[in-house]
């Protein structure tokens, strides 16, 4: 298994033959609502878009996963799969082979992968959106994926997960609390699956933030803070920080069957 990072949620996962890109956003600014002057992401490196794409794989509808610019640059007749707000971002941008999958719904890829939507990150009172579990059918490996840190107690049937990418640290607002929760809820996530690697994303990268909304942002944690974590509750997962745009392979070992 073979993985890219291309800044903030933005992956490359090379699993069972296929590739698949993961809430791409890899051109122009990041903006949500084009209220530029509250928040606005911008790339420092502009990474070019991977070649021979299998599938587009998209958690949620709002840009940061369903980058409108990037998703226009995109060839449209690639298969998208998302959480059932994203695929309407992608149909209504003109791609023809689209399939949305609420939580627990599953789809296949050839027969070399299976995804699995897993209940993700709630947006307002009435919309939770996407995690996803990615199976490697002919060697078992699975990885794991979610972005806010929202991790639905279902995660233990699919346990032990070989790997996880997921927040590890906290991003707050005053009187609001934790927008993306990594401190506790990658913790947590570790003892439930017990994974050989864990991936933090989300926050970090090549990529410079401005607008009033990063005045008010309160970053909290770091890498090493857990890899503390882990050790003092005796768990063995290797944390992985990613470099923004090399590929790398996985360090995963089969596990002995029970």
């Amino acid at each position: 298994m073979y993985l890219t990072w291309f800044d903030s949620n933005s992956w490359l996962i090379e699993i069972g033959g296929k590739r698949i890109l993961l809430d791409p956003w890899l051109v122009g600014s990041l903006v949500f609502g084009k209220i530029d002057w509250l928040f606005k992401g911008l790339k420092q490196t502009q990474r070019p878009i991977p070649e021979k794409i299998d599938l587009i794989l998209l958690s949620q509808g709002l840009e940061d996963h369903a980058h409108p610019e990037t998703l226009k640059q995109l060839d449209r007749t690639i298969p998208v799969v998302g959480s059932p707000n994203a695929a309407k971002v992608a149909r209504q941008l003109g791609y023809t082979q689209v399939t949305a999958l609420s939580h627990e719904e599953t789809f296949a890829i050839d027969k070399s992968i299976e995804i699995k939507a897993t209940p993700g990150s709630p947006i307002g009172p009435t919309l939770t959106e996407n995690g996803y579990l990615l199976k490697e059918l002919e060697t078992g490996f699975t990885l794991y994926y979610e972005p806010h840190g929202y991790h639905p107690p279902s995660l233990k049937e699919a346990a032990p997960v070989d790997v996880v990418i997921t927040p590890i640290i906290d991003l707050a607002l005053p009187l609001v609390g934790p927008i993306i929760k990594g401190t506790k809820s990658a913790l947590s996530v570790a003892k439930l699956l017990q994974p050989q690697v864990m991936l933090p994303t989300a926050a970090g990268g090549d990529v410079v933030f401005e607008g009033l909304l990063m005045f008010l942002l309160k970053a909290v944690g770091s890498a090493d803070e857990f890899r503390s974590q882990l050790a003092e509750n005796n768990l063995s997962t290797q944390v992985i920080e990613a470099k923004p745009g090399e590929r790398f392979e996985l360090p995963l070992k089969q596990r002995a069957l029970v």
